[in-house]
């Protein structure tokens, strides 16, 4: 059940920032560890610390999810055509951060080896599905990356352009400020 609300909850604004300063990171590492050598002191542990923090940005976005069913979100600003554009970019960076997901996991468990989560669990590893898997699945992932970071780029712009240009109060409501003014211009009928 959502809620008409105009400003996010804190569990939304907490889960939002973790999650934009770890998608990044696991892009950059994900980059960087691509190009240890079999002898560097990083080419199991980098890894692993990939694969963990991956499953926990897994458990972020499906507790993202059940928080924006919880306890709703506020509507997109500015024009029609800009909310439709928003919708449209949150779906795509959900959608790209669950395929990153997927591609990631069929990486990582084509030898059948499950995947360790910072000591604590083991995520189960199933095998081969199709032949080549981690290969596919490695340029797959590669890719998504690559054009969620581009997306995760337009998405700050597009915030950075509200604040700035429009003056509206979109980035000061996931920074969780209640700016009276811009609320009023956002909500005339408050």
């Amino acid at each position: 059940m959502t809620t008409k609300t105009q400003h996010y909850h804190p569990l939304h604004i907490a889960l939002h920032w973790l999650m934009a300063l770890m998608i990044p990171t696991l892009f950059g590492v994900g980059l960087w560890m691509t190009g240890l050598d079999y002898y560097s002191s990083w080419y199991k542990t980098a890894p692993d610390l990939h694969k963990s923090f991956g499953i926990l940005l897994a458990l972020l976005l499906l507790f993202r999810l059940v928080a924006i069913r919880l306890f709703g979100k506020p509507a997109a600003l500015g024009t029609g055509v800009q909310q439709k554009a928003a919708a449209l970019a949150h779906a795509l960076m959900y959608v790209l951060l669950v395929a990153i997901m997927l591609s990631g996991y069929l990486i990582s468990t084509a030898d059948n080896r499950g995947i360790p989560v910072f000591g604590l669990f083991e995520v189960p590893g199933f095998g081969e599905f199709f032949p080549d898997q981690a290969d596919i699945a490695g340029t797959a992932h590669l890719y998504l990356a690559w054009t969620l970071i581009a997306l995760v780029v337009l998405h700050a712009g597009a915030a950075l352009k509200h604040h700035f240009i429009d003056k509206d109060n979109t980035l000061t409501r996931m920074l969780g400020r209640r700016n009276a003014a811009a609320s009023s211009i956002d909500n005339p009928e408050i």
